[in-house]
């Protein structure tokens, strides 16, 4: 196994396989990525999926990748990709097909919800896409079935002004069977069949809070019967209705978010090459402090996901430390900084990133290093030095000076840059109102 895939993350995306000339050669999505670019290279798959893999294999020089929220949503970026870039391995997506939608024909008196897969502008309302639209076809079953939203199942095109024939009613099985709410026959009125319609409009939309609720009561109580065939059944319905809420997030994957992201993936397989990590650092969180002679001292954290800024994971610390009276000390504002971040990851392990990134060289490896102690907890981390942007690491005696370009110290100059720009703005406001309690000055 090739110790480079390796640091493909545990998270669910599309994975882009390219030859030696940059060309795509083929696009796959995956519910864990790490776990589903592996296989391809274990000995036991390479002939039993038939000709595609011992002809792909060879070709494959690069594997880009793309994290998504989820996985539905890498199944339609995967959707997209290959039908952009057509390639020569993908033998499905090709047909102009794509991923079907829910309509809700609000345009008609009495609307009706299909499966489609265009779009058109108007006043009907679409749902979706829906990769797994077996699922959805059940769920929709469940419900016509249960009478939450009995839409009618027809094909009939009438409205108010124009009925539908007599005739055509007489021969309708659902209308004869009572499982149509039967607006052609006057069964419903026109108003309580819109609402029938708004509510299910309202469940597409991702009301399914009060529904999964009774839902889940039935199950259990179902079970504790021993009907087991019934509790399944509702078990099925819960499922579906977790795979519709799922949101997809596609939209924000255009054509340059994808080479942003494509690139930034570059940037973090260098920086981890140069460090000697075996995992991507996709999480990094980075550290700063600012103080004007050691007034207003402030330790700030920024972090990054995947190369890009998580401002919604920014932190501010003032710092509580005793300074000297006459300046501060980088040092113990430093080690201050680390730790009380490192106390808060310790109470939620979730928020662990793979690599911490300090703003300055020796001096603030070993802040770090005291503060790792006196928390009981170990974070891979190097420091970047301003003056000659070298990368130092924990007990290196010299620092890894890379060229004005490379990719690795772009990222890194950037993520420092970020935090500096951090702390000296929070720095600047805790002055500003400090200057403005003060008064002004008298003679």
């Amino acid at each position: 196994m090739d110790p480079r895939l390796s640091i493909l993350p545990n998270k669910p995306g599309v994975y882009i396989m390219r030859s030696k000339e940059g060309a795509i050669i083929y696009i796959g999505k995956a519910k864990n990525l790490a776990d589903r670019v592996k296989q391809y290279f274990q000995a036991s798959n390479l002939y039993s999926r038939g000709w595609k893999l011992p002809c792909l294999l060879p070709l494959i020089a690069k594997i880009d990748y793309v994290t998504t929220a989820s996985e539905r949503d890498a199944l339609v970026l995967e959707e997209k990709l290959i039908k952009r870039y057509q390639p020569f391995f993908n033998s499905l997506g090709k047909d102009g097909k794509s991923y079907p939608y829910l309509k809700l024909t609000m345009g008609e008196d009495f609307p009706r919800l299909h499966l489609t897969r265009r779009r058109t502008p108007g006043k009907d309302l679409y749902f979706g896409p829906y990769p797994k639209s077996s699922i959805v076809k059940s769920l929709l079953r469940f419900l016509w079935k249960s009478k939450y939203a009995p839409l009618r199942p027809c094909k009939w095109n009438f409205s108010r002004q124009k009925p539908l024939d007599e005739k055509k009613i007489k021969t309708c099985i659902y209308y004869h069977t009572g499982q149509c709410p039967a607006p052609c026959a006057g069964k419903i009125s026109y108003e309580r069949y819109r609402e029938i319609a708004q509510r299910m409009a309202l469940f597409l939309e991702g009301d399914f809070d009060n529904i999964t609720r009774s839902i889940t009561v039935l199950m259990r109580r179902c079970s504790q019967n021993l009907e087991y065939e019934q509790a399944a059944v509702y078990r099925n319905f819960l499922q579906a209705l977790e795979h519709m809420k799922e949101r997809v997030l596609v939209g924000k994957f255009k054509e340059e978010k994808i080479v942003t992201a494509m690139d930034n993936t570059d940037k973090l397989k260098r920086l981890a090459e140069v460090i000697g990590m075996h995992k991507l650092p996709a999480h990094i969180e980075a550290f700063d402090n600012s103080h004007l002679f050691g007034r207003e001292a402030v330790g700030c954290m920024v972090c990054f996901i995947n190369g890009e800024k998580n401002t919604e994971h920014y932190r501010r610390f003032k710092i509580r430390s005793k300074l000297p009276q006459r300046g501060g000390s980088d040092f113990t504002m430093m080690e201050e900084n680390v730790f009380r971040r490192l106390r808060q990851i310790k109470r939620d392990p979730s928020q662990m990133p793979d690599l911490i990134l300090l703003d300055g060289g020796k001096s603030q490896i070993h802040a770090a290093m005291n503060a790792f102690e006196r928390a009981g907890l170990y974070i891979p981390f190097i420091a970047l030095a301003e003056t000659h942007e070298g990368i130092y690491l924990p007990g290196a005696a010299e620092s890894i000076k890379l060229p004005i370009g490379d990719p690795a110290l772009n990222l890194l100059m950037e993520i420092r840059d970020e935090v500096h720009r951090f702390a000296i703005t929070y720095h600047r406001k805790l002055r500003d109102k400090q200057t403005l309690s003060d008064g002004p000055m008298t003679a």
